[in-house]
């Protein structure tokens, strides 16, 4: 599962959810308007009392509104009969608000269990449906992580580099230059926008001889590189397929094995190869 993945539909969900389990606990019915000691001692039942208005509204709205998160934070679906996870739970839902409908209409005075389930069951079954449909609904519930500031050279406490899978920048040195030969390393590329030609070396002018002009690269040639994502973004199959097989998260490293047209073939942590159809403002590594 995927959290950043959730919307903000995806949190009212949530949080109906939550308030549907409260109200499960509170009183199904008011108190008699009565007083004095000849009053009956009534013991209010709540919604663990009776067991088919349990099952039918609090516990179906619940299980509803979980499998309609996981059915849409999975990065491909999962379909039983047909139909996705998330559709079967905003059946659930949908069934759960019906009930407590008309359960209220036909109690003789409501609690407070009752009316707060109520309002959670239509919220619930509100969100579940307008989810997909509503554009304020369909914004991320967490937005992409910004990257930490980094700190001068000495400055105490500052964060050291940690590199997570594939990781391309490695430690230097203090004071040595990035692929200096007497430290043994490889030169290094600085990191440039994806397409960005690189810079030519310059002419060595104490030569006798002039250089001569390297030859041009084949036009289809392609160097692996690794690169991260702005937002997460989904990566599709190599046949085309329009099922995305996983979604690529900001902040890690993947490895650019092919291009394919405007995109990208990537490889995930895991080993699965996608294309990475948009590539707008990722950075190369």
């Amino acid at each position: 599962m995927n959290i950043r993945s959730l919307t903000r539909g995806d949190g009212v969900v949530i949080g109906a959810a939550v308030v549907l389990f409260i109200a499960s606990f509170l009183n199904l019915t008011s108190a008699p308007s009565c007083s004095g000691q000849f009053c009956p001692s009534v013991d209010a039942p709540n919604a663990w009392d009776s067991l088919s208005l349990l099952m039918s509204m609090y516990l179906a709205g619940i299980i509803g509104a979980v499998l309609v998160v996981v059915g849409r934070s999975l990065p491909q679906p999962k379909q039983v009969a047909g139909l996705d996870l998330a559709q079967f739970g905003v059946a659930f839902t949908v069934f759960a608000a019906w009930t407590a409908f008309w359960t209220i209409i036909d109690a003789h005075g409501s609690g407070a269990g009752m009316i707060l389930g109520l309002i959670a069951t239509l919220a619930l079954a509100a969100a579940a449906v307008a989810s997909p449909l509503v554009a304020a609904l369909k914004a991320p519930l967490m937005g992409a992580p910004s990257p930490a500031a980094q700190q001068p050279y000495g400055y105490p406490g500052a964060a050291q580099p940690a590199g997570g899978y594939g990781y391309p920048g490695a430690q230097q040195p203090y004071g040595a230059q990035p692929g200096d030969p007497s430290l043994g390393g490889q030169p290094q590329a600085q990191a440039q926008p994806f397409g960005a030609q690189a810079p030519a070396p310059a002419a060595d002018l104490n030569k006798d001889s002039q250089a001569q002009p390297a030859a041009a690269a084949p036009a289809g040639d392609f160097a692996p590189f690794w690169f991260a994502v702005p937002v997460a973004r989904p990566l599709y199959a190599e046949d085309g397929s329009p099922t995305p097989i996983a979604e690529l998260a900001p902040g890690t490293w993947y490895l650019a094995v092919d291009q394919r047209g405007p995109g990208l073939v990537a490889q995930t942590q895991d080993g699965r190869r996608g294309v990475l159809q948009d590539t707008t403002g990722i950075q190369r590594g």
